[in-house]
């Protein structure tokens, strides 16, 4: 598979430098809010949007506050972990990648030895989240750290590193069914499936803005494995999510007004599939961010068919 581009875009770097960060931020924070992707927050809200989606459901209806507070620090502080842990793997890697070469690892700007301390600390803090949730939920929030710990190696051995991610991402939905009811439905687990292969679906979208690197280091990902029938591939994760997050749905009881959101969300899907082009990353990055809708309709469908 060939890059459309003949010459690096300046679009594809992922830092903007006049941002918030840059503004409002002391100096020495600001590699450390980079590395823990404060200053892009769209990965925080696709880790958190579908577990709220999850504590609506567990609970039929609306969630307690003090969950929505616990998971929600849970998503911004794993996010934040994954992303320490993935620049440290790709350090070296990083510099070559048209996307990633401005990180502060690979520039420079923060050592191994700071960003230790820092993944170290975040670690801690999360720690503390587990005071809070019953002791189902705390041995599922350690389960998931292997994944996250090797999710960087996978890209090196695997095409299929974005299920390993998928895994990690919405690994908060099967927490908030457990800490709500104090076991994991088949519905539950559904819906956590469900959403695993959206991410593979939505972040090999966002992978094909980096084919032409990774051919060249020789590294893996989805759309190198889907290659021109990406949109095949996607379409199909696609319409597994859907298939599997109606039937969840159904055997949750769910009103009609949740399979209106099922519906608005396939219209979205396809509305991705006809805008998606192997030959367009700057197209790609907005379809990758235009998910975060998707997360937004299922909220509303998994509170809508709950109450209504």
């Amino acid at each position: 598979m060939t890059s459309s581009a003949s010459t690096p875009s300046p679009d594809l770097n992922d830092i903007v430098f006049d941002d918030w960060v840059e503004r409002w931020l002391p100096r020495p924070w600001r590699p450390y809010a980079r590395l823990c992707r404060l200053d892009r927050p769209i990965g925080t809200w696709l880790t958190l949007l579908p577990c709220i989606a999850a504590l609506v459901q567990s609970a039929g209806g609306f969630p307690s506050l003090k969950r929505l507070i616990v998971f929600s620090l849970g998503a911004l502080l794993m996010r934040g972990i994954g992303c320490t842990v993935n620049d440290m793997w790709d350090r070296d890697i990083d510099k070559h990648v048209e996307r990633t070469r401005f990180r502060p690892l690979t520039s420079g700007q923060l050592g191994m030895r700071q960003a230790v301390a820092f993944l170290v600390g975040q670690l801690a803090v999360c720690a503390c989240l587990l005071f809070f949730i019953n002791g189902h939920s705390r041995w599922l929030a350690l389960a998931v750290l292997p994944f996250v710990f090797i999710y960087p190696f996978c890209k090196r051995v695997t095409y299929w590193p974005q299920a390993v991610l998928g895994i990690c991402f919405n690994w908060g939905m099967l927490m908030a069914w457990s800490d709500t009811r104090g076991a994991l439905p088949l519905a539950g687990v559904a819906m956590w499936l469900g959403a695993v292969l959206w991410q593979i679906g939505y972040d090999s979208i966002y992978a094909y803005v980096d084919v032409r690197d990774d051919q060249r280091l020789n590294l893996h990902s989805t759309a190198l494995r889907f290659a021109e029938q990406g949109k095949t591939w996607i379409g199909g994760f696609y319409l597994a999510t859907l298939l599997l997050w109606t039937w969840a749905g159904h055997s949750l009881g769910a009103g009609r007004f949740y399979y209106a959101g099922m519906a608005v969300l396939a219209a979205h899907f396809c509305w991705q599939l006809a805008v998606f082009d192997l030959k367009r990353p700057d197209r790609n990055f907005m379809l990758f961010r235009a998910n975060l809708w998707v997360g937004v309709v299922l909220i509303a469908a998994a509170l809508g068919g709950a109450l209504l």
